[in-house]
């Protein structure tokens, strides 16, 4: 019998930075400075592993025993650190659509929650979930977002995201609603170009869901397995808002591997106009060329020329998105700089999952040229401790008896002033 692994709460108000162990309480918290017109919820973010992409990659888990690979032992381990967390909000990749539909979305619905679900295209058996506490929240939308693109060659792969905006249940103040992403973005790590563009589209949904009439955006938590490492150029494009992806060879993009030697550079840009996606991660509405003539009075050349033009205009080798983003965990321990992970199989223990959310900016407007602070920003309250890789081997790494999937659970708990 393997022995537990034990995580913590670590809670981040700068007065009170002690560490709660677990205990089934779930009131164990310090209070961090309370407010009345406030809203509390936490998220969680879990890659369950399919069953079938288990079978599929054996060769990952042989040092696994094999009944505890099976369905039947893993789902109820599942569920139950589901049960054990008690999160307002679940984010779950990896989620076998017959599994879905006989067990997953029949338990989480008998514990509070209303469940949506996207599964990849192609003939992909599994997909995204996303499913809150009915206590806790009413669905606004649902917008599902297929990375599969029949008419853009570069877009061939079946990954998926899925985009809910919810309105808090707050009986006293209006709220703003939340916007709540979740995807799983391809795995290929000599595919960075695919796993920028995939994520583009994802941006580009959540702006569209997210943005309000005022022209700001309300608070945005985006989840997943991103299949990048962090500091990789994906993920400070996510944290940073910008990225200037000129001479970066495309299996650099992830940081999942460290050679990039014979890697083709990424092209500018790196996805066609015709994706409808501008390098700002924004839906664009196609302008059509102004041309003084018809297009019949044009010559094929002139008219290939006009086009040539107007690509040239707009090509840049820099992305932005207009989101303030941070990441709830700090992927390395202070004392001692060993990476946490977040995933861990027989060929690699990393992080690849991440919770982001939109932080509250810091309210600097005496200071000339500074910027307002941002209402309705999320506070990051408290998160689950990771671990390390020899933790995780401690317990003959994952899955293990207790811990049913290849990837941990992320918790965070935010807080929205109202």
């Amino acid at each position: 019998m393997e022995g537990t692994i034990t995580r913590h709460w670590e809670y981040i108000c700068n007065h009170n930075k002690e560490k709660t162990k677990i205990l089934g309480d779930k009131n164990v918290d310090p209070i961090c400075e309370d407010s009345e017109n406030k809203f509390d919820f936490s998220v969680m973010s879990y890659n369950i592993l399919s069953q079938d992409l288990l079978e599929d990659n054996s060769h990952l888990y042989r040092h696994c025993r094999r009944p505890v690979l099976h369905w039947s032992f893993r789902f109820p381990n599942i569920l139950k650190e589901i049960k054990h967390f008690d999160a307002d909000v679940l984010c779950l990749q990896e989620v076998q659509e017959d599994h879905y539909g006989a067990e997953i979305r029949p338990s989480l619905e008998s514990l509070g929650y209303h469940c949506e679900y996207k599964m990849r295209t192609g003939r992909k058996p599994d997909g995204c979930a996303i499913c809150f506490k009915h206590s806790k929240f009413s669905l606004l939308s649902v917008n599902p977002v297929e990375f599969y693109r029949p008419d853009v060659p570069l877009l061939d792969r079946d990954n998926v995201g899925l985009v809910l905006l919810l309105q808090p249940k707050i009986p006293s103040a209006a709220s703003p609603a939340i916007c709540v992403a979740n995807t799983h973005l391809l795995y290929n790590p000599r595919r960075g170009d695919i796993k920028l563009t995939q994520l583009a589209m994802l941006l580009a949904e959540i702006s569209s869901v997210a943005h309000q009439k005022d022209g700001s955006f309300c608070p945005i938590v985006m989840c997943g397995d991103f299949n990048s490492v962090p500091g990789s150029p994906l993920y400070s494009f996510i944290k940073e808002g910008k990225l200037n992806y000129e001479g970066l060879p495309i299996g650099k993009v992830s940081g999942q591997e460290q050679s990039s030697r014979g890697q083709r550079i990424l092209s500018i840009p790196i996805w066609p106009p015709n994706l409808g996606i501008s390098q700002n991660c924004v839906y664009e509405v196609q302008q059509v060329p102004k041309v003084e003539k018809t297009d019949s009075d044009l010559t094929q050349t002139e008219l290939d020329k006009t086009e040539a033009l107007v690509t040239a205009e707009k090509v840049s080798s820099n992305l932005q998105h207009h989101f303030s983003l941070s990441s709830v965990y700090s992927h390395y321990f202070p004392d001692t700089g060993i990476p946490e992970v977040t995933t861990c199989h027989s060929r690699s223990a990393i992080t690849v999952d991440y919770i982001f959310y939109s932080a509250e900016k810091e309210d600097v407007s005496g200071q000339p040229g500074a910027e307002v602070a941002l209402v309705g920003g999320l506070k990051l309250l408290a998160r689950l401790s990771l671990l390390t890789e020899q933790d995780l081997w401690t317990v003959n790494g994952l899955p293990n008896e207790n811990n049913s999937s290849d990837h941990l659970p992320l918790l965070a708990k935010f807080r929205l002033e109202l």
